[in-house]
């Protein structure tokens, strides 16, 4: 499975000593229920097996390894994330767990382009200005129907 190795390798979860905090951002009802948190060392959610917020992890911790720039909309990859050649080779499968991800995703940016925009743009700056990104092999996400 693929995202099984993220319990193992925990690399999203941890800064390196030295390294600057990574501020976690979080939609406007996320920020209600935790608040605010940076992830300096080790992420304070983090537990032997993974997060353990479960299904109420932070948005922008389910986005990961993904960035999405909401001006292109577009999609880019972390590429100090281990997993990015089996994701990149997973998309050409519907099916497959990365294209599951994907779509999981895409649906909750949707929603939020509508509801928190800010909250896009700001991930979006973070991201950029912490991790290398390298743009995933899909087109731009298209305009929800509902708009």
């Amino acid at each position: 499975m693929l995202f099984d190795h993220c319990a193992e390798c925990k690399r999203c979860c941890n800064t390196e000593q030295g390294q600057a905090p990574l501020e976690i951002t979080l939609t406007a009802t996320e920020s209600d229920r935790i608040g605010e948190f940076c992830v300096d060392g080790n992420c304070q959610y983090l537990g032997d097996k993974g997060c353990t917020l479960g299904a109420k992890k932070p948005f922008s911790c389910t986005l990961y390894p993904l960035s999405y720039n909401p001006k292109a909309r577009r999609f880019s990859f972390d590429t100090e994330c281990p997993l990015m050649p089996i994701y990149f080779e997973q998309l050409g499968d519907p099916a497959s767990e990365a294209s599951e991800h994907l779509a999981q995703v895409s649906k909750q940016i949707q929603k939020l382009e509508a509801t928190d925009p800010e909250f896009l743009q700001t991930n979006y700056e973070i991201d950029i200005d912490y991790f290398e990104l390298k743009k995933l092999p899909t087109k731009p996400l298209t305009r929800s129907a509902s708009k």
